[in-house]
């Protein structure tokens, strides 16, 4: 009983395999390929880089506090406006007002002392005069003192009393013009301090030290500024907003096609249908690492007379590399597909193992210059290869040339299948329920064809049931 029930479930396996095998088998017979094909076009190809960046002032100067205090006021712009963001200031121009009476009273005090210091070298300029006064009295009695000598008319003691006047009044003058120079070193000492007092006291009113834009201000009235170890980064004055540098990053494999004066276009997402122009100024040599990826900044000089870029927008630049006016192109599509062995016509398939041979072995063709590359065309249900030369690419279409392209051309760029719906309705696994239609009967009864059946119509349109 046991042996029945076995050979009963292998009978089902082997109908079950053989059933799906005739299904496989009739629904690859119904299985073609079909060629999508694009056609040789004529026209202009632009190569280019593409790459990002940002737009910055040509010239940025940051205007800072070289004093401590508290800003008290901001000054007026060209058009007489309180500074602000894009007030436009001239060379000179007061930017804003550091509290300066601190500095005021420094300045004064410096005054005081180098007026004292003039007055004491006038009183020491009298003093020598004084000294020299005394000292021509004590050489004329020295003098007498000589001629008579110590004698009966002229003690001992008086002829030494009148040596030592002299010789005191000698060192008195000495001193005296001494004090003379000590005064005119005081007086360049105090002028000096009140030189740095003044300049201190003009440090409080910031100025513009160039003509320009002003793109940031980063300081509020009422604001303490502290100069300590550096100046504070009171405004950010763009120079000249009439000339604008871009700077892009550019991959390291790259940056060997980038050269000064190479031409450059951009766009910036502020105007996306605006495309601005511009060309290689500099590329700088200090690159970057960021994940393990080598850039360079390259920066673009354009022009913006009208304005309309604005600092630190996103740049989208494409760098030209190369144009080809009036040539053919083929989407890169169709350089890149390469057919199953299949489906190359055989006599193609031949050539082109003779070439392949040909090939490795080393020969090249006579004068050939070009990358090479291969395009496919249909014959008949088949593909063959024709040979081109391969020129600039935009990443999109490619330049190429060769005897036998022509503008015009269908060239192959893929390839699918295409179900016969035929074989594929006939191929219906028998494993499946069927479903109810042509020749078939539905609780006894057969239904009529034609559109009166909704079921036979559902049938032939392909939509299920």
């Amino acid at each position: 009983m046991h042996r029945k029930a076995g050979i009963i479930i292998i009978l089902i396996l082997l109908g079950t395999v053989v059933c799906s095998s005739v299904w496989w088998l009739r629904s690859r017979r119904g299985t073609d390929t079909v060629f999508r094909t694009a056609q040789v076009k004529r026209g202009d190809l632009l190569a280019s880089i593409s790459a990002t960046g940002t737009v910055e002032p040509t010239v940025v100067v940051i205007v800072g506090a070289q004093v401590n205090g508290l800003i008290k006021s901001f000054g007026k712009d060209k058009y007489g406006r309180t500074v602000d963001y894009a007030s436009v200031v001239e060379e000179g121009t007061v930017l804003a007002n550091i509290d300066d009476s601190l500095y005021v009273a420094s300045r004064d005090a410096a005054k005081a002392q180098l007026e004292q210091a003039t007055a004491n070298k006038a009183s020491a300029e009298a003093n020598v005069l004084q000294m020299k006064a005394n000292l021509l009295l004590a050489r004329q009695n020295w003098d007498r003192a000589q001629k008579l000598g110590p004698s009966d008319a002229l003690a001992q003691s008086a002829y030494d009393q009148y040596h030592a006047t002299y010789e005191a009044a000698k060192a008195n003058l000495a001193a005296a013009e001494a004090a003379v120079q000590q005064a005119k070193a005081s007086i360049a000492q105090n002028r000096a301090a009140l030189n740095t007092a003044e300049i201190n006291l003009g440090y409080c009113t910031i100025k513009a030290p160039v003509k320009g834009v002003i793109i940031d201000r980063q300081v509020n009235i009422g604001q303490t500024v502290v100069a300590s170890l550096s100046a504070p980064s009171l405004f950010l004055l763009a120079k000249d907003l009439r000339r604008i540098t871009v700077w892009i990053s550019v991959n390291e494999a790259d940056v060997g096609s980038i050269y000064p004066g190479q031409p450059v276009t951009f766009t910036v997402d502020a105007f996306p249908n605006r495309e601005f122009k511009g060309e290689v100024g500099k590329i700088r040599l200090n690159a970057t690492m960021t994940q393990n990826v080598v850039t360079y900044t390259v920066e673009v000089n354009t022009n913006n007379d009208d304005g309309k870029l604005l600092p630190y927008l996103t740049a989208n630049a494409k760098f030209i590399t190369g144009r080809r006016e009036d040539v053919l192109l083929v989407p890169n599509a169709a350089l890149r597909w390469v057919p199953q062995p299949a489906l190359i016509a055989p006599e193609a398939r031949k050539k082109r193992h003779g070439a392949k041979r040909e090939k490795e072995g080393g020969a090249e063709p006579a004068g050939a210059t070009q990358p090479r590359g291969a395009l496919w065309v249909q014959q008949g249900n088949l593909v063959r290869p024709i040979y081109v030369n391969v020129g600039l690419t935009d990443g999109s279409f490619t330049e190429v040339t060769g005897k036998e392209v022509t503008e015009g051309m269908a060239v192959v760029i893929g390839e699918s299948a295409k179900e016969d719906k035929a074989s594929t309705a006939g191929a219906r696994s028998p494993l499946m329920p069927q479903p109810f239609g042509r020749g078939q009967q539905q609780g006894g009864q057969a239904k009529p064809d034609g559109p009166d059946n909704p079921d036979a119509a559902r049938e032939h349109s392909g939509t299920p049931k």
